[in-house]
C-alpha cells in the first residue's frame, strides 16, 4: 500500500555528551547533506546522554532548514501542557521545524527510580491519549476560554491556551501494539516505529489497524504519515540499500525514512547515492502506477469547508487557506471584525490576483479584498465568502530620487513605508498607526499625522496599477485612465483591486511629537477649545484628541500631536496653545524621525463580532456640537470617541479633483459603541452638525450612509464609472455603489 506521501529521509543521532558537540555536528551535517529531518532518542535517565528537548533547542538554533524531532520523547516524564508550550516556543523559534514524535514510556525501573509512578501498558496509552489532547488544546490559542481537562492523568482547571506554534506540528507516535496503532489511527499525525523491533509483515498488519481505526474515527487513512527507522551499515552497497528500501515505500507505505548512524561517511554516502536513487525510482513507479503523490487534506478539514465554493476548481498555481486549516485562525478576522471566511487566497504576484478573481467571480459568493485587515469598518474579511490577501505583496522601491517618486505595494504597511522612505529624508502621511495596510487608506483617501501640512495620501498619488473586474489590467494615471485614477483616490474599492501605487512623497525628516493628558470632566469645553486651537495654529501641526466614558468618577482625554519640524522653539510653539485646553496631567514631547511616530508594534488580528463605528466630517467644532458630542461621550454610548483634524492642505485641492469629498471639513469624528441602535440614536444627535463621512471610518453600509460619503454630482459619475468598469457589481462587498441605483 503506497499512501503517495512526499518521500522524506531523516538522521537518528546517538545524543551522546562525550563530547557534547558530537550529536550537534552531525545534525550539521545531515542539514549540509540535505536530509529533511534529524532526531534523537530521548531517555531522561540516561546520564550518558544529553538532554534531548535541550538538545533539540541548542540544534534549532545552530541549524536553519532542517526539521527537529523526538524519536520518541517520553510523555510520562515529559508533562504535557508544558511539553505544549515547550515545543510550541521552540517551533515558532526554529521558524516552523519541529515534530512532535512521542512515546508512552519505556525502562519503567529507572523511571520509577527517578519518582516517576510505574504504569501498566493499558494506563501508559490512555496517558498518552490524553497527552495529546492536552497539547493540541494547548495550541489552540485562537480560542479565548480557558482550558479545563478533567482525565485521569491530566487535571487543568482554567488554563491559559497558546502560544500557537508556527505551523501545524505534526505528532508522530512510536508504537508497535495494536492499542498503540489504534491510537495513532484516531489521533495522531504519524507512525514512527524501528524496522529493527518489527518481524515481517509486521508493518502491512500495522498499517491494517491504522487504517481501521483512522476510517472509524472518520478519518483517511492517507492523513497518517507512516515512518521508519531503519539502522546503519556501512559495508552495505547503495544498489542494495535501494533494494531494500523501495519495497517499505511503495508496498508497505512509508513516507520518511529515518537512518541510524553517527558515521559521516555513512552519512555523506547514503546522502549522495542511496536517497537519489530511491527518489528516482520510486517517481518511476509512481508514474507507472497512477500513485498521486502530495499533502491529503484532512476528513475534518474538507467538513469545515463551506457551501458555495467549489474548492476543487482552485487553480492550482494559487496558496490558499481554508477553514479546517491549521493557519486559519491568523487569517480569519481582521483588527476589528471577526470573520468566517469560506477561503482566504494568499496573493504574492499580479498573476495570482488574476487568478484569484476570475476563480471568485464563479463562486457567486462575498469577495472582500485585504491589503493589512487593520481598517476600521472590518470589510476585508466575511462570512462564508472569498477574501484576496495581498500581505505578501510589500515591495517599496524608489522611482526617482529626483523627483520624490516610489512604488509601494499595496500589501505593504505604513510602517515599512516610512522606515523605507526615512533614509531619504523623505515621508509620506499615511494614517496614524503604521500597521494599517496601503491598499485600503490609499484607495480611501488617508488622514494622516501630516495632512494639514502635506495633505491626503492621496493627494501623492500619481499613478496606480489596478486589476479590474473583468480581469484587465489598466495602469491608471492622469495621463492613462483619468477617470479611473479620479475613481480610485476615493472610492478605490469599488472599481477594482489595487495592486501597487506610485506616490510623490515630501521632504521630511525629524518632527516634533507630542502626547498629552487632559482632565476632562469638561468634556464640551474641551472639546470646543480643541477646536479652536487646531483651526489657529499653523499648518505644520496635525493632532487627533480621544476621549471616552468616564471611569471611577474621572474623565481623562489625550491628545496626539505632530508639528513638521525640527526646530525645537517651533514645535513648544505650535504644542503650547493644544496643552492649555483643558487640565494637564501628563505630557510627553519627543524630536523623533517620522519613521519613530508610525513604528508601534502590530496589534494583533483576532476582531470579534462587527464593529460599530459612525463618521463624520464637520467644518467646525461649535458649542452646539460639542454639547451633543460631551453627551454622546459621558453616557457612556461611546467608549471611545475621536476627532482628528484635517483641514488646511487638505482644502486646497479642488473639491471634485478626486472621488474623496468633502475637502473643506477641518475635522474628522469617528464613534465606536458597543450597540448598535444606542450609537445610532446617540449619533442622531449629531447628524445635522455634518457635511459627510470618511468612509474608512464608518461601518453602517446602508443606502444613506452612501449619499453621505458623496456628494449627489460625485456619487453620479462614480456610478456611471461603476457601470463602465464593473457592470455585474462583482467589487460590491464595501460601501458599494450600485451601477444600477438612482
Amino acid at each position: 500500500m503506497d499512501y503517495g506521501h512526499p518521500i522524506e529521509f531523516g538522521t537518528f543521532i546517538t545524543p551522546t555528551n562525550d563530547p557534547p558537540q558530537a550529536a550537534v555536528e552531525r545534525a550539521q551535517l545531515s542539514e549540509q547533506l540535505g536530509f529533511d529531518l534529524v532526531t534523537f532518542q530521548d531517555h531522561p535517565y540516561q546520564p550518558g546522554f544529553l538532554d534531548t528537548w535541550t538538545l533539540l533547542t541548542w540544534v534549532a538554533a545552530q541549524t536553519s532548514t532542517i526539521a527537529i524531532s523526538g524519536n520518541v520523547l517520553n510523555v510520562p516524564m515529559r508533562p504535557a501542557p508544558v511539553l505544549a508550550r515547550a515545543a510550541a516556543s521552540l517551533d515558532l523559534l526554529s521558524g516552523g521545524r519541529l515534530a512532535l514524535g512521542l512515546g508512552a514510556g519505556a525502562f519503567w525501573d529507572a523511571m520509577e527510580a527517578m519518582g516517576f509512578p510505574r504504569r501498566t501498558p493499558a494506563e501508559s496509552v490512555d496517558q498518552l491519549s490524553e497527552a495529546i489532547d492536552v497539547i493540541r488544546e494547548i495550541w489552540r490559542a485562537d480560542t479565548r476560554a480557558q482550558l479545563r481537562f478533567d482525565g485521569d492523568y491530566y487535571q487543568l482547571k482554567g488554563a491559559k491556551r497558546g502560544p500557537a506554534p508556527a505551523h501545524e506540528v505534526p505528532i508522530w507516535l512510536g508504537a508497535y501494539k495494536p492499542r498503540m496503532l489504534r491510537l495513532i489511527g484516531a489521533k495522531a499525525d504519524g507512525w514512527l516505529p524501528s524496522l529493527g523491533y518489527l518481524k515481517p509483515g509486521d508493518l502491512g498488519r500495522g498499517n491494517a489497524v491504522i487504517d481501521e481505526a483512522a476510517e472509524k474515527a472518520g478519518r483517511d487513512p492517507r492523513e497518517i504519515r507512516r515512518l521508519l527507522n531503519i539502522s546503519g551499515d556501512p559495508g552495505k552497497e547503495p544498489a542494495q540499500w535501494v533494494d531494500e528500501l523501495l519495497p517499505l515505500i511503495l508496498e508497505d507505505g512509508v513516507g520518511t525514512l529515518i537512518l541510524g548512524s553517527d558515521d559521516p561517511l555513512e552519512l555523506q554516502q547514503f546522502a549522495t547515492e542511496v536517497i537519489p536513487a530511491v527518489r528516482a525510482e520510486v517517481a518511476r513507479a509512481r508514474a507507472s502506477r497512477g500513485t498521486t503523490a502530495g499533502p491529503v487534506r484532512s476528513a475534518a478539514a474538507l467538513a469545515a469547508r463551506r457551501e458555495g465554493i467549489d474548492y476543487e476548481a482552485l487553480p492550482g498555481s494559487l496558496t490558499a487557506v481554508e477553514p479546517g486549516d491549521f493557519g486559519y485562525a491568523k487569517v480569519r478576522s481582521t483588527y476589528m471584525r471577526g470573520g468566517s471566511p469560506g477561503l482566504v487566497i494568499k496573493a504574492t504576484s499580479v498573476d495570482d490576483v488574476v487568478t484569484a478573481l476570475a476563480f471568485a467571480r464563479e463562486q457567486k459568493v462575498p469577495l472582500a479584498v485585504r491589503s493589512g485587515g487593520h481598517g476600521i469598518s472590518g470589510r476585508s474579511t466575511n462570512d462564508g465568502g472569498i477574501v484576496i490577501d495581498l500581505s505578501a505583496m510589500r515591495d517599496i522601491s524608489v522611482i526617482s530620487k529626483e523627483d520624490r517618486m516610489v512604488r509601494v505595494e499595496a500589501g505593504a504597511r505604513w510602517k515599512d513605508v516610512a522606515a523605507a522612505l526615512a533614509p531619504h529624508g523623505w515621508a509620506l502621511s499615511s494614517g496614524d498607526y503604521g500597521g494599517v495596510g496601503v491598499g485600503g487608506l490609499a484607495t480611501a483617501g488617508g488622514i494622516g499625522w501630516l495632512a494639514r501640512e502635506h495633505g491626503l495620501t492621496i493627494d501623492h498619488l500619481r499613478a496606480a496599477d489596478l486589476v479590474l473586474a473583468d480581469g484587465s489590467r489598466v495602469h491608471v494615471s492622469e495621463a492613462e485612465h483619468p477617470d479611473l485614477f479620479w475613481a480610485v483616490r476615493g472610492a478605490g474599492a469599488n472599481f477594482g483591486i489595487v495592486t501597487a501605487f506610485e506616490f510623490q512623497v515630501d521632504a521630511v525628516e525629524n518632527v516634533g511629537f507630542g502626547q498629552f493628558v487632559f482632565d476632562a470632566s469638561d468634556t464640551a469645553g474641551l472639546l470646543e477649545r480643541f477646536g479652536f486651537a487646531m483651526e489657529a495654529a499653523p499648518r505644520d501641526l496635525t493632532a487627533n484628541l480621544i476621549v471616552g466614558a468616564p471611569r471611577r468618577g474621572q474623565s481623562l482625554a489625550q491628545v496626539y500631536g505632530v508639528v513638521d519640524s525640527s526646530i525645537p522653539d517651533t514645535i513648544i510653539d505650535r504644542l503650547t496653545p493644544v496643552a492649555q485646553i483643558a487640565p494637564l496631567l501628563d505630557q510627553q514631547v519627543q524630536l523623533v524621525p517620522y519613521a519613530g511616530v508610525m513604528n508601534v508594534p502590530d496589534a494583533p488580528h483576532d476582531g470579534q463580532g462587527d464593529p460599530v463605528a459612525r463618521s463624520g466630517l464637520i467644518d467646525h467644532l461649535t458649542p452646539e456640537f460639542c454639547a451633543a458630542a460631551a453627551a454622546l461621550v459621558n453616557t457612556g454610548t461611546a467608549y471611545f470617541f475621536q476627532i482628528r483634524s484635517v483641514g488646511g492642505a487638505v482644502a486646497d485641492v479642488a473639491e471634485d479633483a478626486t472621488a474623496y469629498s468633502h475637502r473643506a471639513a477641518n475635522f474628522s469624528v469617528v464613534a465606536f459603541g458597543a450597540s448598535r441602535s444606542r450609537l445610532d440614536a446617540a449619533w442622531g444627535a449629531l447628524a445635522g452638525h455634518f457635511r459627510g463621512l470618511y468612509l474608512s471610518f464608518e461601518t453602517d453600509q446602508s443606502p444613506e450612509r452612501i449619499a453621505e460619503a458623496w456628494p449627489p454630482a460625485t456619487l453620479a459619475r462614480l456610478r456611471a464609472l461603476k457601470k463602465k468598469h464593473d457592470p455585474a457589481n462583482v467589487f460590491r462587498d464595501n460601501f458599494n455603489i450600485d451601477p444600477l441605483g438612482d
